[in-house]
């Protein structure tokens, strides 16, 4: 699987969850019917890291700031099954 977005909000039919991940299948890619959500618990190993700079960071601090102050309106999405 290859990584899409991080916090992503979606609607499974019982209100608005969270999830820590969103990723596609790999070498496949997107596609809008295959979309996986997940969270840090469900991975078991990190094949590989992609590239990393000073707008991933900024983008890190951006993303923990909004999730201090609204992580907690949001429940947070459960996998129900393992892939």
């Amino acid at each position: 699987m290859m990584i899409l977005n991080r916090g992503a909000i979606v609607d499974l039919g019982e209100g608005q969850v969270y999830f820590d991940y969103s990723a596609c299948a790999y070498p496949v890619g997107f596609s809008p019917e295959k979309i996986f959500y997940f969270n840090e618990e469900n991975i078991d190993k990190v094949i590989f890291e992609g590239y990393q700079d000073e707008d991933e960071e900024r983008f890190r601090e951006l993303y923990d700031n909004w999730f201090k102050q609204n992580g907690g309106k949001l429940e947070k999405g459960t996998v129900r099954k393992q892939i």
